[in-house]
C-alpha cells in the first residue's frame, strides 16, 4: 500500500472514532467499529482506489458494522431502537459524505481521553489507543507491561469515562491536562524512562502528529502552538544524540550539522508567530529556551544568559523542582557551578522524583573540581535509572574520575 494512503488513514481514524462516540456514546464498541472500518479499507482501497469521500465510506462501513454488532447482542431490541433514535441514517451508501455536525469531535475525543479524573497513565493509555491507533500490544510494549496488564488499564479508563462525550465545563482546565499528556507521551519517546534504547521514535512521532491535529483545531491558542514548536525543536536534535552503537551523547558534544534544520525552522517560525500575540505560558517559553540551544552554531554560542532569564520566568509561570533544576544548570553556565549546587540545595528529598537531580549534581561537582562527590553522585544516577542508554553513560562518567585526586575548579 501507498504511505500516503496509511498516512490518510491514521488522520481519519480519531475522526470516525470522535463522530460515532458522539452519535452512539459507546466508545468501547465504536472503537471496535472504527477498526472494522478500517480493515475495510486496508483490504479494498489498495485494489479498488481511495473513495471520492474517504471519511463518508469508513462511517458507513462503521455504523453497519455497529448495527451488526448490536444485532448479535441479547438485547437486540434495545440497542437497535438506541441506534435508531440517535442515528437516523444508519444504512448509508459507500462514498457519500456526511460530516458530522460538531466540527469539533475530534477535539472532544482528545478531552475525553485526558479528563483529569483519569490517572496520568490511564490518560496516555488511552489517547494513543483511541487518538493514536496504536494497538493495545503497541502501546503495552512501549511501556514494558504485558498486554493483558494494558488492556486492563485501558478498559477501566474506558468505564471510567461511562457514556459522556461532550467537552469538559472547564476548557481551559481540560486544555491544560491534554497538553500535559501529550507532552508526556513525546518525552517518553524522545527519552525513553527504561529500556534498552534512549528513543521511542513511534511515540515522539505521535506526540508530534496528535499536537499537529490539535493545533489545526485551535489555531489561536498559544500554548498548543508552544507545545508543536517545542516538540519540533527538541526533536530536531534526535539524530545527533546517539551514535552508532546506541550510547547517548550529550548536547554539548553533539555533532549539530546532524540536526534537522527543517524542523527547527518550523519551530522557530510557529514560536515567532506566537510569542507576543498570546498571553504567555509554559510551553512557549520552553520552546524559546529549546530555540536558543538550537540556533546555536556551536555549544560554546550559546547565549546561557538569556537561557537562564528564560528559566527565571518559568519559575514564575510554572514553578516546579525539574524548571529549578534546569534553572541552577543555566545559572551554573552563567555564573559558575558553585552557584548552581547552591541553588541545588535548595530542593527537598521529595523533590527527588528521577534520577536527573543526582547527575546534574554530579556534573556540576565535576566542573567545580570535586570529583569525589560527583562519582559518588553519578553512580547513584545510574542506579536510579531504568534506562541502559543512560547507565552507560553515567557509568563512563564515573569510571573517567578518580576519587583520590581533586583537580582545582577551573571557576
Amino acid at each position: 500500500m501507498e504511505r500516503p494512503v496509511e498516512d490518510l488513514l491514521r488522520e481519519l481514524a480519531p475522526q470516525v472514532l470522535a463522530t460515532l462516540a458522539r452519535q452512539y456514546g459507546d466508545l468501547d464498541s465504536c472503537e471496535d467499529a472504527t477498526q472494522e472500518a478500517l480493515l475495510a479499507a486496508l483490504t479494498q482501497w489498495p485494489g479498488e482506489g481511495v473513495p471520492s469521500h474517504p471519511r463518508g465510506w469508513l462511517l458507513t462501513v462503521a455504523r453497519r458494522s455497529l448495527v451488526d454488532h448490536w444485532r448479535r447482542e441479547s438485547a437486540r431490541r434495545q440497542r437497535e431502537e438506541r441506534a435508531g433514535n440517535s442515528q437516523p441514517r444508519a444504512f448509508l451508501v459507500p462514498g457519500a459524505d456526511e460530516r458530522p455536525a460538531d466540527a469539533d469531535d475530534t477535539l472532544t475525543l482528545l478531552f475525553l481521553c485526558c479528563q483529569p479524573t483519569l490517572a496520568p497513565a490511564a490518560q496516555i493509555a488511552l489517547t494513543l489507543r483511541a487518538v493514536g491507533g496504536l494497538t493495545t500490544k503497541e502501546i503495552a510494549g512501549a511501556f514494558f507491561v504485558s498486554e493483558a496488564t494494558m488492556a486492563k488499564r485501558i478498559s477501566r479508563a474506558k468505564q471510567s469515562i461511562g457514556h459522556t462525550f461532550e467537552r469538559p465545563k472547564d476548557l481551559a482546565a481540560g486544555l491544560g491536562a491534554l497538553l500535559s499528556v501529550l507532552y508526556l507521551i513525546f518525552n517518553e519517546g524522545y527519552t525513553a524512562s527504561s529500556g534498552p534504547t534512549l528513543h521511542r521514535v513511534d511515540l515522539s512521532t505521535e506526540a508530534i502528529r496528535i499536537t499537529r491535529l490539535l493545533r489545526r483545531l485551535l489555531p489561536a491558542d498559544g500554548e498548543v502552538a508552544g507545545l508543536l514548536a517545542l516538540m519540533l525543536l527538541t526533536d530536531a536534535r534526535r539524530p545527533a544524540r546517539t551514535d552508532s552503537d546506541g550510547s547517548l551523547i550529550p548536547l554539548e558534544d553533539q555533532d549539530r550539522s546532524l540536526w534537522d534544520q527543517g524542523a527547527i525552522q518550523e519551530g522557530i517560525t510557529l514560536l515567532t508567530e506566537t510569542l507576543g500575540r498570546f498571553p504567555v505560558g509554559q510551553y512557549q517559553i520552553q520552546a524559546a529556551v529549546a530555540a536558543v540551544h538550537d540556533e546555536a552554531p556551536t555549544a560554546a554560542d550559546t547565549d546561557w544568559p538569556q537561557i537562564l532569564a528564560l528559566y527565571t520566568t518559568l519559575e514564575h509561570v510554572a514553578p516546579g523542582p525539574m524548571v529549578t533544576l534546569s534553572r541552577a544548570v543555566a545559572l551554573a553556565n552563567v555564573h559558575g557551578p558553585r552557584a548552581g549546587l547552591e541553588l541545588l540545595d535548595t530542593l527537598s528529598d521529595e523533590d527527588q522524583t528521577t534520577h536527573r537531580l543526582d547527575a546534574v549534581r554530579a556534573h556540576l561537582h565535576e566542573l567545580a573540581g570535586d570529583t569525589g562527590r560527583a562519582r559518588d553522585h553519578y553512580l547513584r544516577a545510574a542506579r536510579t535509572t531504568a534506562s541502559l542508554p543512560e547507565q552507560r553513560y553515567l557509568h563512563l562518567r564515573a569510571s573517567r574520575l578518580n576519587p583520590r585526586s581533586t583537580p582545582r575548579s577551573r571557576w
